[in-house]
């Protein structure tokens, strides 16, 4: 863990970056997807709890189809998860407090930032032109970039990569524990564990330095 408490000084760091999660982190979309999921199961006839739902919580929904036993049992599960896909409204992705402004805030001193995330780019895309923040050039690692998605640390060290930091001098910002156990052994200086989806506690558990309601920890 980092020995410095207040992620604010570490971004003021020569040296440093900011690698941020999207979907919990950016927008508060996690209830957006785990409505997606139930609505395809129910589609599908298939009762899936929501414990089980959880589980794809900052995951590639392909990993844990092929991964998670269930009612989808030998099925495709790129056609499994292209069929949830079809069930998320972008409309119903509302902006966390802060983010927005904490990303034009590190962009404008200089602080390079990547979006490092379990979904695909188009969706990516379309929360960071939600958001406005698009055309502030932002690194991007998405479900396509890497072999295996977190909890392996491989996306989080690609995005420190593709800044051209060290992953020992970057914030990571993660809603989800499988994000956050990503960063962890990715390397990362500082996690901060988004309370939008699991309370701190778990947060804590799986490798958080702090908790936070939302981004605008982020400011000075």
């Amino acid at each position: 863990m980092s020995t410095v408490a207040d992620p604010v000084e570490l971004l003021k760091r020569e040296g440093s970056g900011l690698l941020l999660d999207l979907d919990g982190t950016l927008v508060d979309s996690e209830p957006v997807h785990r409505a997606a999921f139930h609505a395809y199961f129910t589609a599908r006839g298939w009762g899936v709890p929501d414990d089980v739902v959880r589980q794809f919580s900052g995951r590639r929904g392909v990993e844990v189809f092929a991964s998670l036993d269930g009612p989808w049992r030998g099925e495709e599960p790129e056609a499994l998860t292209a069929g949830v896909i079809t069930a998320i409204e972008m409309a119903h992705a509302q902006p966390v407090r802060g983010a927005a402004q904490a990303i034009r805030h590190w962009r404008a001193r200089g602080v390079p930032i990547a979006v490092v995330t379990s979904a695909g780019a188009s969706w990516a895309l379309a929360v960071l032109d939600l958001l406005g923040v698009a055309v502030l050039g932002l690194a991007l690692v998405s479900a396509e970039d890497t072999p295996v998605g977190k909890p392996d640390p491989a996306p989080f060290r690609l995005g420190a990569r593709r800044l051209g930091v060290d992953i020992g001098r970057c914030v990571v910002a993660e809603d989800a524990p499988a994000g956050l156990t990503s960063a962890r052994a990715a390397g990362a200086a500082h996690l901060i564990g988004m309370t939008t989806s699991y309370p701190a506690e778990v947060l804590l558990a799986a490798g958080a330095d702090t908790t936070a309601a939302d981004l605008t920890v982020l400011l000075p």
